[in-house]
Order: structure tokens, then C-alpha cells, then sequence
């Protein structure tokens, strides 16, 4: 089974899932996003928005595909580009952070370390552009009542991420892209050596030039 992870464009925003691909939950104000589902085109502000995105600040989201399937998606900007990043209880983002608006993995291909995948995608993305840390709003209720645009707190926690602002609903949580990246490399190296692809030479620990040096003194 292949994995493959790619940026969001105007041309991979098609693979979102429809709902996701027509809602401007995240990238319109609420009383704007109310008027475009109700008289305007949702997916013609939301390909307005990424492309105004990548052009003034660059990729703003990653895809998933498994065996050449859409198999999950997150969205992500600075929080100045988010106008509905002020419309929580919890606002606002931290000023050295960038906003994680949403994250989805298609239940077919949920529980397969995709979560996990997308959210290290970013943050690989964002510390070549000098950004310390991801955050975001996780929903503790999610399914149970409203839209499903904000992601479940439980997802953020299961990949790294920390409460920083409790809330009974809308809690704020953090990753700092130094631990994601550091959870990426020892996981690809026990992944490594899990198949094989690692020779025996490279899997023993480098001799220390300590230890040479303590042998030539003796």
C-alpha cells in the first residue's frame, strides 16, 4: 500500500470530500460565511481564499493519498489569514504559531498513522519558514452537536499536541514543531529497521571519539 503526501493547490483542491470542498467555515468571518452559503458560491470563496493563500504566503494545506486515493487533508495559515480564528472563546493563536484550521482522514483509512502524517507534513513545512509552533481549536463535543469543521480535541491529542487554553467545547491546543520533527525521525528509523532497509553497519551506534581517545591514552 502506498502513502504519498502532497500540498494543497487549486488543482488538488478538488480531492477534498465534497462537504469540506464547498465550506468556508474557517476562511470567512461567520456572519460572511453565512451570507455565501446562503446567496453566493461557498466553492468559489474557499478557491478564492487558497489562492490568495498561496500566493501571499505560500502552501496552506497537505493531502493524503493512499494507493492513489484522496484519504485525508489539513488546512493551515497564519491566524491573520483565518478569519474565524478570532471567533473563539479561547482566541486568539499564539503570535509564534500558525493556525491548524482543520484535519480530516476518511473513515476508510482512519487508525493508519495518516493523522500523524499530515500533521509531521506541516510541520516539516512551517519550520523551513521559521514558524515554532502549530495551534488549534479541537471540538471536545464533535459529533454530537454543530458542524463538523472543527476537528475532535481527541485527534490533536493522539498526535502530539497539548491543551493550552482549556474550554469545555473549544479548547486551544499546541505543538511545538521541534517535538514533531523529533517523533518523525526516531519513528522512520524504527520503521527502518523494521524492513530491512537499513544495513547491519548502519544500525550499530558510531563509535564515540571519547572512547578512541580513551584507548590511546592506556
Amino acid at each position: 500500500m502506498s502513502r504519498r503526501l502532497v500540498n494543497l493547490t487549486l488543482d488538488t483542491l478538488e480531492d477534498l470530500p465534497r462537504p469540506c470542498r464547498g465550506c468556508v467555515f474557517w476562511e470567512l468571518d461567520p456572519v460572511s460565511a453565512e451570507r455565501a452559503c446562503a446567496t453566493g458560491d461557498p466553492g468559489l470563496e474557499k478557491e478564492a481564499w487558497v489562492s490568495q493563500t498561496l500566493l501571499e504566503w505560500g502552501s496552506c494545506g497537505k493531502l493524503a493519498y493512499v494507493d492513489g486515493m484522496p484519504a485525508g487533508f489539513v488546512m493551515f495559515a497564519p491566524p491573520a489569514y483565518v478569519p474565524r480564528s478570532m471567533a473563539f472563546p479561547t482566541s486568539p493563536v499564539s503570535a509564534d504559531a500558525a493556525l491548524l484550521m482543520t484535519a480530516h482522514v476518511v473513515p476508510a483509512f482512519a487508525g493508519g498513522g495518516l493523522g500523524r502524517m499530515l500533521v509531521q507534513g506541516v510541520a516539516r513545512d512551517l519550520t523551513k519558514r521559521g514558524i515554532k509552533a502549530i495551534e488549534a481549536f479541537g471540538d471536545a463535543k464533535f459529533g454530537e452537536e454543530g458542524e463538523g469543521c472543527v476537528a475532535p480535541v481527541d485527534f490533536f491529542l493522539s498526535v502530539g499536541f497539548k491543551t493550552v487554553r482549556p474550554h469545555p467545547r473549544y479548547p486551544r491546543l499546541r505543538l511545538e514543531l521541534r517535538t514533531a520533527l523529533s517523533w518523525k525521525s526516531d519513528v522512520e528509523y524504527a520503521l527502518e529497521k523494521l524492513l530491512g532497509s537499513m544495513s547491519p553497519e548502519t544500525l550499530l551506534r558510531p563509535v564515540r571519539p571519547v572512547t578512541a581517545t580513551s584507548t590511546s591514552d592506556s
